[in-house]
């Protein structure tokens, strides 16, 4: 597989665009915080702003790149966002660089990412025969696991050892790596054939979200996927604020202490394939959603020197990493499980909407919180909010799963 040069060129692209992506995450917020002064309730606009994309397009995109060439959806994508953060880096050094426009950046940056996203997902099925989709799939998800370690911490070290605006020049440079690797796919792909008219393409849509909704499991995995992102986003948006304000940490210690998450999860992707099967799949997930949302109890509490606190904060986001990544494959299987075939896709993308829809309403909380109580009692509560997703799981049809999983249906009328 590696023979081939269209995968290569993809892989490429893939990771320069994740290492990109996870890098902004951290460079746009410390932008705003170390160089524009953001107080904690405008820090909670400017993530919302950029996680919106997300809510606003997320069940349409899937959709609407069907009915395109994926090459040209990611070359496209990676040029605006290219192009946007170097409007940010011309902005910083011109002295002009505010808070209205990096808002539109965040904006941008985090639109185009969902189209990216999606299209090189899609574009995995069109490039391999199907008996490589596994180790496709593999090696495209390694990459992005890896991104999610590297990025923050290179985000947040370039802004430690340059001007914040000028960090931004790094995600703008990754993204033109992928849009030169892309550009260069030669395989031929085909304008997809159109599948009916936007009608359909909402009602197809709709069954989706009804299958989910009436679904007792499927439906306990969206309310509690929903709870965390809600309570994650306002807790992000406090721990961006906290750690260089109160704990006054470098940025590169603090993409240092946020980049742990990243090895805690691939433990976690290890684990998932042995623990539900020995202990149960309800056990495992309650028990590690509570012990990784419970581990962020601990951050209020830090005082002292960074060769104390950075240490610490390691530690815990370490395991809420696993944590979190075991509940993310366990729930994974769950869904899959009682999923149809024809349902998998638009099944997960309600989830997916259901969750991370719910993350700009928590990063405005998260800003007005810390504004109001401060930043660590902000914290403190943000922290404790976490909490109500594993409560929902433990109420749920989701706790009295055993070790094998329910057979998964076959396919019905629920097609659209």
């Amino acid at each position: 597989m590696w023979r081939d040069a269209d995968f290569r060129r993809l892989w490429t692209g893939q990771t320069a665009s994740q290492l990109g992506e996870h890098a902004c995450l951290v460079v746009l917020p410390l932008i705003a915080v170390l160089t524009l002064h953001t107080d904690a309730g405008r820090l909670g606009v400017l993530r919302a702003v950029g996680q919106a994309p997300i809510l606003l397009f997320s069940l349409f995109v899937g959709a609407w790149v069907d009915r395109w060439r994926t090459r040209t959806v990611m070359v496209l994508a990676d040029a605006g966002r290219a192009v946007a953060l170097g409007a940010t880096v011309l902005g910083g050094l011109l002295g002009a660089l505010g808070l209205p426009a990096l808002l539109v950046v965040a904006f941008v940056v985090g639109a185009l990412s969902v189209f990216f996203d999606v299209a090189y997902q899609t574009s995995l099925v069109r490039l391999v025969r199907r008996d490589q989709l596994l180790r496709g799939n593999s090696a495209l998800e390694g990459s992005r696991s890896a991104a999610q370690i590297g990025g923050p911490a290179l985000g947040g070290a370039l802004v430690s050892l340059l001007s914040a605006p000028i960090a931004a020049a790094s995600g703008a440079l990754f993204f033109v790596l992928s849009f030169l690797s892309i550009r260069r796919i030669r395989r031929r792909e085909p304008v997809p054939e159109s599948r009916g008219r936007p009608p359909r393409m909402r009602r197809r849509i709709m069954a989706g979200v009804r299958f989910v909704a009436h679904d007792p499991a499927l439906r306990a995995v969206g309310l509690a996927s929903a709870a965390f992102q809600f309570a994650f986003a306002a807790m992000m948006t406090v721990y961006l604020l906290f750690l260089p304000r109160e704990l006054h940490l470098s940025g590169g210690a603090v993409g240092l202490a946020l980049a742990a998450t990243g090895p805690g999860a691939l433990l976690g992707s290890l684990l998932a394939a042995r623990l539900p099967g020995r202990f149960g799949h309800g056990m495992v997930l309650v028990s590690a959603a509570a012990l990784g949302d419970a581990a962020m109890l601990w951050v209020p509490a830090l005082h002292g020197p960074a060769a104390v606190t950075v240490p610490a904060l390691v530690a815990v986001n370490f395991l809420f990493g696993a944590c979190g990544q075991l509940v993310n494959v366990t729930t994974m299987s769950v869904r899959q499980a009682v999923t149809p075939d024809g349902m998998q896709g638009r099944v997960a993308a309600t989830i997916t909407f259901a969750g991370m829809g719910t993350a700009p309403l928590g990063s405005l909380l998260g800003g007005l919180l810390a504004e109001r109580w401060g930043l660590r009692t902000g914290l403190l509560l943000t922290a404790t909010g976490l909490l109500l997703s594993p409560a929902l799981l433990a109420l749920s049809p989701l706790a009295r799963l055993g070790r094998t999983l329910p057979a998964r249906p076959g396919p019905d009328a629920t097609d659209g």
